[in-house]
């Protein structure tokens, strides 16, 4: 029992001791771990302003990436844009090309139609001169006569035998085949009187009127009036014109493609020229003659760019799937 007791005051001693000196070893604990918090509190700074660095940086790097990905963008961009100015740059090109081989070829046969104008201008001077040479031929003496004498070989050359000193014809009939009116005979072959003319512009007043009345037949007799009386005439190129016209009204493409030619041919100036060089290509599809039809149309384009024939005939050609342009 008092070994039990001395124990517990053993005990209580020891832990008085032990208490007696905890103080001093306690208070240096204390201060170590005071600087061992200091020491982690400053870790922590360190930590959090280094977490703030690569915080700021990764940000920098962010930014600098979405950039670069933004320059990559325009660039790409940039680049597709360049690429689609090369491909339309070298269409163009192709297209000029194309467009100065259709030149060409349309030059090449503006010479063909103005040499073919030539000869024909060439043909009427001659036919003229030729008629000029006949009005002013003397008439040709009959067999058995003489020259002064009348056809029934009366001498002085009266029909009622009279006969005038020295053989000189009557007062009142000059010489040189006057008749008993006053006015000359015009001999065979010759062209006929000027009193036989009909007036140009009247004519082909009367003929417009009357074509666009719708009385076809005889509009087309007072154009062809106008072409055949005054030929060289820039109403005679519209005279023609409007003869091709009637005849492709009434569906004679043939007919009508003809009476085009003629009047492209002679009078490519003529301001109805880009209308007579559709209505030529329409009537050339609706022969079933494409590729001629095709080639008109084109062939209109190129000569007549801005005219509202050259739109009607980019409008058919795209609509018959067919480039404007030949490659």
């Amino acid at each position: 029992m008092a070994r039990t007791m001395r124990n517990p005051i053993a005990a209580a001693a020891i832990f008085a001791a032990v208490l007696a000196c905890a103080p001093a070893p306690a208070h240096a604990v204390s201060k170590e771990i005071v600087q061992l918090q200091t020491q982690v509190q400053q870790l922590l700074d360190m930590v959090q302003r280094l977490q703030s660095t690569l915080d700021t940086r990764f940000g920098v790097l962010q930014n600098l990436a979405q950039q670069t990905a933004d320059q990559a963008t325009q660039m790409s961009a940039a680049v597709n844009t360049m690429q689609q100015k090369l491909n339309a740059q070298n269409e163009a090109l192709s297209g000029k090309e194309d467009t100065v081989s259709g030149q060409i070829q349309s030059l090449n046969d503006s010479v063909d139609e103005l040499r073919t104008r030539i000869d024909k201008l060439q043909k009427s001077v001659s036919d003229l001169q030729t008629q000029l040479q006949n009005i002013q031929a003397p008439p040709a003496t009959m067999p058995g006569e003489t020259p002064g004498s009348a056809p029934n070989g009366m001498p002085g050359g009266q029909p009622n035998g009279e006969q005038t000193p020295n053989g000189a014809p009557t007062a009142g009939v000059p010489p040189g085949g006057y008749g008993m009116n006053g006015q000359q005979g015009n001999p065979p072959g010759a062209a006929p009187a000027a009193s036989q003319i009909p007036p140009l512009k009247n004519t082909y007043q009367a003929a417009l009127g009357d074509f666009n009345a719708g009385r076809d037949q005889l509009a087309e007799s007072e154009f062809k009036q106008v072409v055949q009386y005054y030929p060289l005439d820039d109403l005679a190129g519209s005279a023609q014109f409007y003869i091709g016209e009637i005849a492709y009204q009434q569906h004679q493409y043939s007919t009508a493609v003809d009476a085009y030619n003629v009047m492209l041919e002679t009078f490519p100036g003529n301001s109805k020229a880009p209308t007579a060089e559709l209505h030529k290509g329409l009537a050339l599809l609706e022969m079933k003659r494409r590729d001629e039809g095709i080639h008109e149309l084109r062939l209109l384009i190129q000569r007549y760019p801005r005219t509202p024939e050259a739109a009607h005939a980019r409008s058919k050609l795209n609509g018959m799937g067919v480039r404007i342009v030949p490659r």
